[in-house]
């Protein structure tokens, strides 16, 4: 199982406070990348491919983070010689890139968490529940291509447990898999925000996906899948409760 990613650490008011003052200072002319790094980097933060660094952008920044994308993919599309002048098609697609990955495909590195609101388990419900097929589009680190699949989540609740809404489960998924990054770590991931947000018995994921890094590239074998699963608590110690959860998403 892979070792656990550290956590970004959270920026208090008063930081965030310190880094405005001294990026007034430094921003003069720096491209709006170099000014968010030198901010995680001065809070000595991690912002790997799949690290959220929300909180070390101001409001309206993203705008000018798709500017500068959209310059430098210029750049990568004439070392590419493509003729962006006179292709009609090409154009404007280094700005149609820019806002697809900062906007879309990568966005969960770049907005907040959404808000997960909880309910108290008033029935004291304590049966498993399963959540899927969620789907899943993410992209691999290593050549930035795709990973499209499904996700299942099993949950056993325990009376002291909180709920949340079944839409949430979705969106939660889909922030963390909106990144470059790698499967084995993203369901671990999300297995721990599962267990940090809910604290029930047990917490399963299973994902099921295709790597376009695969089918569409080096080996192109285009069958290829990769499925992987981490089991918490009940389900890594009640074999019984295991099965049952597999058993009900191989129907699905």
């Amino acid at each position: 199982m892979p070792t656990k990613k550290p956590v970004v650490k959270k920026v208090s008011t008063l930081q965030k406070k310190e880094f405005k003052k001294e990026s007034a200072k430094d921003e003069s002319g720096l491209p709006l990348s170099v000014v968010i790094r030198r901010r995680i980097e001065a809070q000595k933060a991690r912002f790997h491919a799949n690290d959220n660094i929300a909180s070390f952008i101001k409001p309206g920044e993203l705008e000018g983070l798709v500017d500068e994308v959209a310059e430098k993919m210029q750049a990568v599309l004439e070392s590419l010689v493509i003729d962006t002048e006179n292709d009609h098609n090409t154009q404007n697609t280094c700005r149609r890139v820019a806002k697809m990955y900062v906007q879309e495909v990568f966005n969960g590195r770049y907005v907040d968490q959404p808000t997960l609101t909880k309910f108290p388990n008033v029935s004291r419900l304590n049966e498993l529940m399963i959540i899927g097929p969620i789907t899943v589009r993410s992209a691999c680190s290593h050549h930035l291509c795709p990973i499209m699949g499904r996700i299942w989540i099993g949950v056993l609740p325990s009376k002291e447990s909180a709920l949340i809404g079944l839409s949430k489960y979705s969106r939660l998924t889909e922030w963390v898999m909106c990144r470059p990054q790698i499967q084995e770590e993203a369901v671990v991931e999300l297995a721990d925000m599962l267990e940090k947000k809910i604290k029930p018995i047990g917490v399963a994921v299973v994902m099921d996906a295709d790597h376009f890094c695969m089918q569409w590239r080096g080996v192109k074998d285009r069958d290829s899948k990769m499925i992987n699963s981490v089991m918490r608590g009940a389900f890594l110690k009640d074999s019984n409760l295991r099965r049952e959860f597999l058993a009900l998403i191989d129907r699905k």
